[in-house]
């Protein structure tokens, strides 16, 4: 009786909703290639580059991490343990790629990568594809877009420069990823370096997209890279879509700040950003 009592209880207690960690990290050209086929501003990273940078993948600790500027599977390995993370990238061989880290213990489903996004793909530094997965947790499954779009239209109208007029170009793509997902009733966050500030809800770009969207770093200033005045308009963002707002946990936003003060002695020159999702 009390065997069968127990096994009453057990099934009796409620499921736990599964808790994520979802974060965003361009870390900033990640590759071995050789100097040739880089920018010429770009600097190679030294051994203790790397290590520095897998320390802070540790102390990250996110169950999801959407990647830009990493050069592929090979290079997200150097920084992310194998052993805890797969590695999902856009199938491209420009070296700014997007892709995902994620723990293994999840179920990934790769999707075809968001095309559109890179404008000119023949370019020799083209822009960036987006990289699309789906993870299942808890029985919920949560579509996944990890994206890099156009710098240099930070805010402000979208029609004044061609920086501005590529950037307008891919908000219609995402805008166009974005219906798909709503008219298949799908949970999503989209996540990465966005290159816009945001800062409010009026924002042209936002206005593009066309979509109820919940932002986690809505109201909110980054502490990365801050000044004297205090922290800047974040750039890197995590959007939520769909059901995937009302399990957003705003409160849980957090920014990994580097430790080394000078900025040229910093891993990146984006630093982490990470929210919290509760799926039922």
């Amino acid at each position: 009786m009390r065997v069968l009592a127990l096994i009453l209880l057990l099934l009796a207690a409620p499921v736990q909703a599964a808790e994520l960690k979802f974060s965003t990290w361009n870390i900033g050209w990640a590759t071995l290639r050789p100097p040739s086929e880089l920018p010429r501003d770009v600097i190679r990273r030294s051994d203790s580059d790397w290590r520095l940078l897998r320390d802070y993948a540790r102390r990250l600790d996110a169950d999801v991490v959407a990647l830009q500027e990493v050069d592929g599977p090979e290079i997200a390995a150097r920084i992310f343990d194998p052993r805890t993370y797969a590695f999902f990238f856009a199938d491209e061989n420009d070296t700014q790629r997007t892709g995902f880290a994620v723990r293994r213990t999840l179920r990934v489903t790769r999707n075809e990568d968001l095309l559109g996004l890179d404008l000119r793909p023949d370019a020799r530094f083209s822009l960036r594809r987006g990289a699309d997965i789906t993870i299942e947790a808890g029985g919920n499954r949560i579509r996944l877009l990890s994206i890099h779009l156009k710098a240099g239209c930070m805010e402000g109208s979208m029609d004044r420069s061609r920086e501005c007029d590529d950037l307008t170009q891919q908000a219609a793509v995402l805008a166009g990823w974005i219906a798909q997902r709503r008219r298949e009733n799908a949970p999503f966050l989209i996540m990465g370096d966005f290159n816009r500030r945001m800062r409010g809800p009026d924002d042209e770009f936002l206005a593009r997209l066309n979509a109820p969207l919940a932002r986690a770093t809505e109201n909110q200033s980054s502490p990365c890279f801050a000044g004297a005045r205090g922290g800047r308009p974040f750039i890197d963002h995590i959007m939520a879509g769909g059901a995937a707002r009302g399990w957003m946990r705003p409160d849980t936003l957090r920014v990994m700040v580097y430790a080394e003060r000078d900025a040229r002695d910093r891993v990146s020159d984006h630093c982490p950003v990470s929210v919290g999702l509760r799926l039922p």
